[in-house]
């Protein structure tokens, strides 16, 4: 069978088997009379073999070696062909979710599409400064790829890069709060952690909801930058775990700070007294009732104020001097403002 019958019943082009003939991979046992290459039915067979050898993804050079070496042994360059094909198939799995991220995010312009690989590319880099710069590059009116942005908000462990992506999506007017929520479910406690972070950013009223059922959950940080997040948000059901927090001296700083204007936001002052008086009466220890009398500086009013006087007689000196310095700056902000 001469070479161009040959390609025509194999489909491989004449260039091709020229090819293989100068490798030595598929040489021709024949000529014609006139010189031309005249294939045998052994060749057509080996050039099957050969085709077969490629489309598992074999080099030529490895699919000559095959054939031609007795003693080699397909195990470990199957192995390596399946460990390849592996590779090259989460490759084409990571281009297709980056084409669904860049087809979601719906970029009117070429220029958004750009932005939108930077971003991926940027998010995949190694370097955290990148990534944060990936991120704040980002202009306000782009389109952006929540999803990427959300995962990459779920998973970061460096600590500015975060902050600019719980800054993202706080742009994002509520968008992505569906994929956070997910991460509030996640039986790793840091993505609980993350998300809660990444959702108390969003400003919009969808966030609240979620917050409010991260109250509910089994780490107390999680539960606890919820109720920072809520209580910053004037929703009293936060409370209970803002109070806990300057009980037990977890950021009891900025608990103090969240019930006070929680206090003068929602006129429950009197029952946020009522409960801290109740936690110094149940026999906490010094640190503790010193923790709440300075919290009672937070919150307006006559019940903290006093509550502070009856401080001043406490026999724990510190508490005492504690409540007098309290009363004694609020006198004299009151004379400031008379």
């Amino acid at each position: 069978m001469l070479i161009g019958e040959v390609s025509r019943q194999s489909g491989v082009s004449t260039r091709m088997l020229r090819h293989y003939d100068a490798l030595g991979l598929v040489t021709p046992t024949g000529r014609t009379v006139g010189g031309y290459r005249e294939y045998s039915a052994q060749d057509i067979r080996r050039l099957f073999h050969v085709e077969c050898l490629r489309t598992l993804g074999l080099s030529l050079h490895e699919a000559k070696r095959a054939l031609d070496d007795p003693e080699f042994a397909p195990t470990a360059l199957v192995g390596e062909l399946i460990a390849h094909t592996r590779a090259r198939i989460a490759t084409e799995q990571e281009l297709l979710r980056n084409l669904e991220r860049i087809d979601a995010a719906a970029p009117a312009q070429w220029d958004e599409v750009t932005s939108i690989v930077a971003l991926l590319r940027g998010l995949e880099s190694d370097s955290g400064n990148r990534r944060q710069q990936a991120v704040l590059s980002q202009h306000a009116a782009g389109s952006l790829p929540v999803d990427a942005v959300v995962q990459a908000a779920l998973t970061e462990e460096d600590p500015n890069v975060a902050g600019a992506l719980r800054w993202s999506l706080a742009r994002a007017a509520g968008a992505g709060l569906t994929e956070l929520a997910a991460g509030l479910d996640a039986a790793q406690v840091q993505v609980r952690r993350r998300a809660v972070l990444a959702i108390a950013a969003v400003p919009s009223a969808e966030a609240t909801p979620l917050l409010r059922r991260a109250l509910g959950d089994t780490d107390p940080i999680v539960r606890e930058r919820a109720a920072l997040a809520l209580g910053s948000r004037q929703v009293s059901e936060a409370t209970p775990a803002l109070l806990e927090m300057v009980v037990a001296g977890r950021s009891d700083v900025e608990a103090a700070e969240v019930l006070g204007s929680l206090a003068h936001a929602t006129a429950r002052a009197e029952d946020l007294v009522r409960a801290m008086r109740d936690a110094l009466d149940s026999g906490a220890d010094s640190a503790t009732r010193l923790r709440i009398t300075q919290a009672l500086a937070e919150i307006p009013g006559d019940a903290a104020r006093a509550a502070l006087t009856d401080l001043t007689s406490d026999s724990d000196r510190t508490v005492a001097a504690t409540a007098s310095a309290i009363l004694g700056a609020r006198d004299r902000r009151r004379r400031g403002k008379g």
